[in-house]
């Protein structure tokens, strides 16, 4: 296809459909990876640099081979974000041992799956940029995030070590701590129905950070970055 690839593992509604407009709009080919297999607006049957591909993140073999058809379609991964994770809230009370086991799966074990097929490709080359969506409960946990919290915590250690193998290789691993709540129908509907504006993160302006991380001369290199409203305690 010529020109830079990006593949958005986790592409969706609000956060995904963001980075993949920035993304697009910045040159990249995408290839966009979901469990319902959704493009962009349908932009795929008009863009031939736009690619959906049906895959389940917490499984490695459907994720490897829908990474496998993105590079047959569109060549090498230039830039990954890796966006999935399966929001299982609730106490102990609340969470099953297969639901702590599925977040850990999409969370963590993902993440793993996609670095272990392209990190030798983008070594290889001696560039590519893997970038992952983060959340505050990475840091620690709650109530609520019995399951959620080990599976970000696991994903914030597994990019460390990506990190500090990879970094030399020329492939720079970048870490995003979004503190907050991202502004989407949903959470406006069922999270923050009363919330004002400035109380949200802009998905938008999530995506241009990762633009700008995907941009960073390896002199300068981040790896985690937190993103918060300006209103937002910490």
């Amino acid at each position: 296809m010529g020109g830079k690839v990006c593949a958005i593992i986790g592409f969706g509604p609000g956060l995904g459909t963001a980075y993949a407009e920035v993304f697009r709009d910045a040159g990249y080919s995408l290839g966009l990876l979901s469990r319902s297999g959704a493009d962009l607006g349908g932009e795929e049957e008009t863009n031939p640099s736009v690619r959906a591909f049906k895959c389940d993140a917490g499984n490695p073999d459907s994720l490897k081979d829908a990474l496998a058809s993105v590079q047959s379609e569109l060549g090498p991964i230039d830039v990954v974000i890796y966006n999935a994770d399966l929001a299982q809230f609730g106490s102990i009370e609340d969470v099953s041992e297969v639901h702590f086991e599925q977040s850990w799966r999409v969370g963590a074990l993902g993440l793993f799956a996609t670095a272990k097929l392209l990190g030798p490709q983008m070594s290889e080359r001696g560039s590519g940029v893997i970038i992952i969506s983060g959340a505050t409960a990475a840091l620690r946990g709650n109530v609520w995030t019995t399951a959620f919290a080990p599976s970000k915590s696991a994903q914030r250690t597994l990019a460390n070590s990506l990190a500090k193998q990879l970094g030399p290789k020329g492939i720079h691993v970048a870490y995003l701590v979004i503190d907050g709540v991202i502004d989407t129908e949903d959470t406006r509907t069922n999270f923050a129905p009363n919330e004002p504006d400035e109380f949200f993160i802009k998905p938008a302006q999530i995506a241009e950070t990762a633009l700008m991380l995907a941009r960073q001369d390896k002199s300068a290199w981040t790896f985690e970055l937190d993103i918060r409203p300006f209103g937002e305690k910490w």
